[in-house]
């Protein structure tokens, strides 16, 4: 069977053909470095990551590239907050990026670029976007001509006429009086007082967000690249502007195929600060939410589906996890060398393969997973009471396992000791507890009473009493 992907851009289920066979060029947005990631992040990096790891698996050469977007207004506004710099936050807040995409086993990306180093590039692009007439300055700044590229819209499927008619007797700010269409976008933004710029033919400026991805793109992987990733919130007008620009600049496709994941809801709700139901990675995971089950819990939903966060449905995937943990376990002290599958199990990994082949099928081979665990977890139990009979016999099941598992990016995680925290200092201790109080305070957003219980309950049961004040603040103590 042939992989089929959902191509955003042609809205139909496609068989996946490389430019180059053997081999597959991969881009994919990454985050603007000026806070922690939150379970939005989580979601889309594991399900690329699971792409990525069943590519390599079929026997493709895959370049995985994830940029850093680090001149951003957000990073700006951050530093001004701290009396830092858009360097210090930025450079924090990768150092926090990298540490939670490895806890969640989330491959590193072959390269990745920051937008601030790939300034050549940058304004190597926008200087041939307005030798074409694609692009013109105004007063600093440098836009995008959207009337000049025919097929802007095809992406996102907006129609500019449409849109136009819509915005109809808005009322223009400075910045759009200068345009020659409402929807012609920044590629290049004149200096600010006290903001930080860079030189270039228009002047003292930094880049706009759209034509850093077009530019790292080129420049790491060539005009034409195989898929272009991104969460649904992207594809406008982030994506559609990246295509236009482009394809304007280089008369090329820039992507044959463009993937993009569904939403991270939270107990019914879009999860966003304002709603109290925010919930970084780290407060996740710090207040004893194991890796692999926010990795398995992610992947019971298939990628372009918006995933609903409860902490019912956290703990079912808890659950299900500690299960599978288990027969992985077998493999810490058991020898599982591949060998001659039998017809059972060569048809068990053909079906895994056929789900994932499937559009990432992940809830389907993850059912894969689950029947070859099941005896398994039988067999760790009686080896808890000292009876090693079954593990050569069982030893090809556990081989398969262990690889497709790997496929999916789970791998056993070992129990947590008791004294997990003896050794560490108090302000570390501090920010865990700080961190599932967050987790609590989300729970309550998301009126997940029984999660919010839960937390108070083991911090409790550590000596920690929360007190709730008004206004939302938590405080604790030590009893």
């Amino acid at each position: 069977m042939t992989l089929r992907l959902t191509n955003t851009l042609t809205r139909r289920v496609e068989d996946f053909r490389p430019l180059e066979p053997g081999k597959v060029s991969i881009y994919c947005c990454g985050v603007t470095v000026y806070d922690l990631c939150h379970l939005g992040h989580a979601r889309s990096y594991i399900a690329w990551d699971v792409l990525r790891r069943y590519l390599i698996w079929s026997g493709y050469a895959v370049t995985f590239v994830q940029n850093y977007t680090d001149i951003d207004d957000k990073i700006l506004n951050r530093a001004a907050e701290e009396g830092s710099s858009m360097e210090a936050v930025s450079e924090r807040n990768i150092e926090a990026f990298v540490a939670d995409m490895a806890r969640l086993n989330i491959l590193p990306a072959d390269r990745m670029p920051r937008a601030t180093r790939s300034l050549d590039a940058i304004r190597a692009l926008i200087s041939e976007l307005e030798a074409k007439g694609a692009a013109y300055s105004a007063d600093g700044d440098v836009y995008f001509a959207v009337m000049k590229h025919a097929g802007y819209g095809k992406l996102s499927g907006r129609d500019l006429e449409q849109q136009q008619d819509n915005a109809a007797g808005r009322v223009a700010s400075e910045e759009e009086a200068r345009k020659q269409h409402p929807f012609d976008f920044a590629l290049w933004k004149g200096a600010k007082p006290g903001e930080p710029s860079f030189p270039s033919p228009w002047g003292q400026g930094r880049p706009g967000w759209h034509i850093e991805c077009s530019a790292m793109v080129r420049e790491e992987l060539g005009e034409t690249i195989d898929i272009h990733l991104g969460g649904a919130d992207l594809v406008f007008p982030h994506h559609e502007n990246e295509i236009a620009q482009s394809e304007a600049a280089t008369g090329k496709e820039l992507a044959h195929y463009w993937l993009h994941n569904g939403m991270v809801n939270v107990g019914g709700q879009k999860m966003s600060k304002s709603l109290g139901n925010f919930t970084t990675i780290r407060a996740l995971l710090d207040s004893g939410v194991s890796a692999m089950t926010l990795r398995l819990f992610t992947l019971q939903a298939h990628y372009r589906k918006p995933l609903d966060f409860t902490g019912e449905a956290l703990e079912a995937a808890a659950t299900g996890w500690k299960g599978l943990n288990a027969a992985l376990g077998l493999a810490a002290d058991s020898t599982c060398e591949s060998t001659q599958l039998s017809a059972d199990l060569a048809a068990a990994r053909e079906r895994f393969a056929a789900a994932m082949d499937d559009d990432l099928n992940t809830s389907a081979a993850l059912a894969v997973l689950f029947e070859l665990a099941k005896p398994l977890r039988a067999l760790a139990n009686r080896i808890e009471r000292g009876d090693h009979a079954e593990v050569a016999e069982l030893a090809p099941q556990l081989a398969l396992l262990v690889e497709l598992a790997g496929v999916l990016g789970l791998r056993h995680e070992a129990a947590a000791h008791p004294s997990a925290g003896a050794g560490l200092s108090d302000d570390e201790i501090s920010a865990q507890i700080q961190a599932q109080i967050e987790a609590r305070k989300a729970a309550k957003a998301a009126k997940d009473f029984a999660t919010a219980d839960r937390i108070r309950d083991e911090l409790q049961a550590q000596g920690i009493e929360l007190i709730d004040k008004p206004g939302g603040l938590t405080e604790w103590l030590r009893r």
